[in-house]
């Protein structure tokens, strides 16, 4: 499976700006819905394992997320924030199989490779995704985040925390 290459954190940290030509993160939008002081409750998306995740799937699970939840309680009763970002430029160092090819390619020498895309390091523990519902949202939004996470490698775990409300001065 050519999926299963890019989830391992074995490769080293590479920074986009040492390396030309290295592509853009394809995340349309970090956040979503309408943020405001009056949530009720804090829902996180946590890591249960250290991995790499491309950001074509953090997008998908960013899309499904904001669809089912724009669907079920409407853009101005939540607000979802995705916490992790694409810096890790992938590369690949292509190799030619067949007849003649040791005539095309040098093996490991000069093996940089180009650029194929971009990747979110992140950590067990770590939070992907934050989603701040009311009360009456908070079955939907635990279901929003189920549906995501199935669009992600590995697993993860769904944090409830009620938040604090702030007294009127």
């Amino acid at each position: 499976m050519k999926a299963k290459n890019w989830r391992a954190l074995e490769r080293p940290y590479t920074r986009a700006d040492y390396i030309a030509g290295a592509p853009q993160p394809r995340i349309a939008k970090y956040t979503g819905g309408t943020y405001s002081d009056d949530y009720d409750y804090e829902l996180l998306l946590v890591a249960k394992e250290d991995m790499q995740i491309r950001d074509v799937s953090l997008e998908s699970a960013r899309v499904s997320l904001t669809k089912y939840l724009d669907s079920t309680l409407g853009s101005s009763n939540y607000f979802m924030e995705l916490k992790a970002h694409p810096h890790h430029v992938l590369r690949e160092n292509k190799l030619i199989f067949g007849a003649h090819a040791d005539r095309l390619q040098e093996g490991m020498r000069r093996a940089f490779g180009k650029p194929v895309g971009r990747a979110a390091r992140v950590l067990r523990g770590s939070t992907v995704f934050r989603v701040l519902v009311r009360e009456n949202g908070l079955q939907a939004a635990k279901e929003a985040l189920d549906i995501a996470s199935k669009k992600l490698p590995k697993s993860y775990q769904i944090v409830i925390r009620k938040l604090e409300k702030k007294a009127a001065s």
